[in-house]
């Protein structure tokens, strides 16, 4: 049983189903797959392709169940359903998955649009057809491409991109300029050392009470993660991640795993990953070699695991590849321009190629 069909959990069933003895159930909300990385160009207006799982799925013999997960009782071993019937495991993989969080200051969820899901990234995109004045809230990697994308895509929109700290603080010196001359060129607005403190039905409103009007806001600060592994009784960290051993597995519940977002996955030093599709596949893919493995009597592998590369779009024609050390801190090394747009978008395309081909490999082992 695979809960969630995102990133890891769709790569994780559709290679469990050829790679595993076992019957495979993926339960999914949606029936469709969401191409995550790609939710900014959505909002920007542009046309991205939808995939349905279905498709993906087939000719793998994996069964498809669309419907919420709203409880996982691993007494029973069952996962019981908003609509259907309960459904009986032997093995989970949970891939819950994250989203936008919200909640981290009064008015986020009402008056601010995420950029986690389908259905807000849509509602953005038609309050963005408007015009108007834009804050983007949050100086990480999926603010600046927000902030970038409609930039690009709405000339006549005028965009702020608001941090709490200096914009592009995991990146290198060259990263951070080369960052600061794309906004300049699309017109961002960038303000360093903002601190929203609430959302308002007109703007935010700042540390120190200053107010800044904006006609849409879009909140970019961080993602969280489902309660349901907490409220099903598993072992979860203080912010809920499912907490795991160095082979994925859970650490109250040996018949549950854990990959993506959802799980509290670190590498050998104790690191814990960040949440990102560059973490996700190859979870995804552990899991299901160490289900194999143990299926087949053999030891189960600890997972092996460093970063490579920040990849980071800047609209459609220019980006930003910062190169990283193993435990994801920068070098100074970065790939910048229309070269570093055409990194970004085949690293894209990879991701979802490996959700029809699940065994490519998508990160280094060792």
């Amino acid at each position: 049983m695979v809960v969630g069909g995102g990133y890891a959990g769709q790569l994780a069933a559709n290679l469990a189903a050829r790679r595993t003895s076992g019957r495979v159930t993926l339960v999914n909300e949606r029936d469709r797959f969401v191409e995550r990385v790609r939710l900014h160009q959505v909002a920007a207006g542009q046309r991205v392709r939808e995939h349905a799982l279905a498709d993906l799925l087939r000719g793998t013999g994996a069964r498809l169940v669309v419907d919420r997960v709203t409880r996982i009782d691993p007494r029973t071993r069952t996962v019981e359903l908003a609509a259907g019937e309960p459904l009986r495991y032997d093995t989970l993989i949970y891939a819950a998955g994250s989203r936008a969080d919200l909640a981290s200051v009064p008015g986020a969820a009402e008056h601010a649009f995420g950029l986690a899901d389908v259905e807000q990234t849509v509602r953005l995109r038609e309050r963005l057809a408007r015009g108007g004045t834009v804050s983007v809230v949050g100086g990480g990697l999926t603010g600046v491409e927000a902030a970038t994308e409609i930039a690009e895509s709405h000339p006549r929109v005028a965009v702020r991109l608001l941090t709490d700290g200096v914009l592009g603080a995991g990146l290198s010196a060259r990263g951070r300029r080369h960052l600061a001359r794309v906004c300049a060129r699309l017109g961002v607005e960038v303000r360093e050392g903002a601190r929203v403190v609430e959302v308002l039905p007109d703007g935010v409103a700042l540390a120190g009470g200053a107010h800044l009007a904006a006609d849409t806001v879009v909140w970019a600060t961080g993602f969280t993660v489902p309660r349901l592994a907490a409220e099903s009784g598993l072992a979860v960290d203080e912010h809920g991640r499912l907490l795991v051993d160095d082979t994925l597995r859970s650490v109250s519940h040996p018949d549950v795993y854990g990959v993506g977002d959802a799980a509290a996955v670190r590498r050998s030093n104790g690191q814990e990953l960040r949440m990102a599709c560059a973490t996700g596949l190859p979870t995804g893919q552990w899991a299901v070699r160490v289900i194999g493995a143990r299926q087949a009597g053999r030891a189960a592998t600890p997972l092996r695991f460093r970063y490579i590369n920040q990849c980071v779009s800047l609209g459609r024609r220019d980006g930003l590849i910062q190169f990283v050390r193993a435990d994801d801190s920068p070098r100074e090394a970065v790939l910048t321009g229309r070269l570093a747009a055409l990194y970004k978008e085949l690293v894209v395309r990879g991701a979802l190629l490996a959700q029809r081909h699940p065994w490519l490999p998508t990160a280094p082992r060792g």
